[in-house]
């Protein structure tokens, strides 16, 4: 079932990011509207999945962030616009 997996992924994805302790109840609770809402098209490829909350992570709720390590100011897409000078 889709919303199972989604479950299942948002807790892995927020365990492997997170510098919390949080629990897998906790992760899911925090980020489950979020992947929803923004990644819900990636179910079930864990990895899509986790690009696709680093690329909203800006949108996240406060509670998904904690959830997430802050991105780098290198990695946000509207850094790499324009760097060739132009």
């Amino acid at each position: 079932m889709k919303l199972t997996s989604l479950v299942f992924l948002v807790a892995c994805v927020a365990a492997a990011n997170g510098g919390t302790a949080a629990t897998r109840d906790e992760q899911t609770k925090a980020c489950k509207h979020d992947a929803i809402k923004f990644c819900a098209i990636h179910i079930p490829n864990r990895q899509k999945i986790e690009a696709c909350m680093k690329a909203h992570y800006d949108k996240l709720s406060p509670q998904c962030q904690a959830m997430f390590d802050a991105p780098d100011e290198g990695d946000s897409p509207s850094s790499q616009t324009g760097s060739d000078g132009s």
